[in-house]
């Protein structure tokens, strides 16, 4: 971060890019998360709920962040819910 004369941040300053860079992990493996064997997000749980009801599936409740990414993933592929652009 950069601070301008007074300390302040620089209101000039982004986070993040226009474009994801190449290997810039939003598309990286979920086995290969620092955090994938902790337990999945209340997020992730709430979605993958919804997904699993409107796919007629039941899932453990006890999933890690890593298996929850990949169920969600199948699920969406599987429903269409989420098309590709």
């Amino acid at each position: 971060m950069t601070e301008n004369v007074s300390g302040a941040p620089d209101p000039d300053e982004t986070l993040g890019a226009s474009s994801p860079e190449p290997g810039s992990g939003i598309e990286r493996d979920p086995d290969d998360w620092a955090t994938g064997e902790e337990p999945m997000t209340a997020a992730q749980r709430s979605y993958l709920d919804t997904l699993a009801r409107e796919a007629g599936e039941e899932l453990p409740a006890d999933l890690t962040k890593a298996e929850a990414s990949k169920h969600i993933d199948r699920l969406q592929g599987e429903s269409g819910r989420v098309q590709d652009q």
